[in-house]
């Protein structure tokens, strides 16, 4: 019963703050998105839950992908777009690579150039 509560308050404090976040901090939410689902993704991986793992690195790609991506001007953006694109490209592929190989130093780089992104887009605020 507790937990049920607990997803379906998750779920409404989460609508809210995209409901209420300006162009630039859902950007960062995409970011915390697909950083905490990297990181749920190394602890699955450790512990041995690869049904998990598979999961979490999914979902991980999706927000990169359909989230972070679909973001990039790419004719405003310029050079800067076209790098950030290459980019999660590569990470993408990376997460890729690490759930077929269950490869955690894959997870790890592709966590760590993300999270590179991440710190320099909340410094522009």
């Amino acid at each position: 019963m507790y937990q049920a509560g607990s997803k379906a308050y998750q779920q409404v404090s989460l609508e809210t703050s995209v409901n209420q976040a300006s162009p630039h901090q859902l950007i960062v939410l995409l970011f915390d998105g697909a950083l905490n689902a990297i990181k749920l993704a190394k602890l699955y991986l450790e512990k041995g839950n690869i049904a998990g793992k598979g999961a979490a690195i999914s979902k991980a790609i999706n927000i990169i992908d359909n989230g972070l991506k679909s973001c990039l001007d790419m004719e405003k953006g310029g050079e800067i777009a076209a790098n950030l694109d290459n980019l999660y490209h590569y990470i993408s592929h990376q997460l890729v690579l690490a759930n077929l190989h269950n490869d955690l130093e894959k997870l790890v780089s592709s966590y760590e150039l993300l999270d590179n992104i991440a710190q320099s887009w909340r410094e522009i605020a």
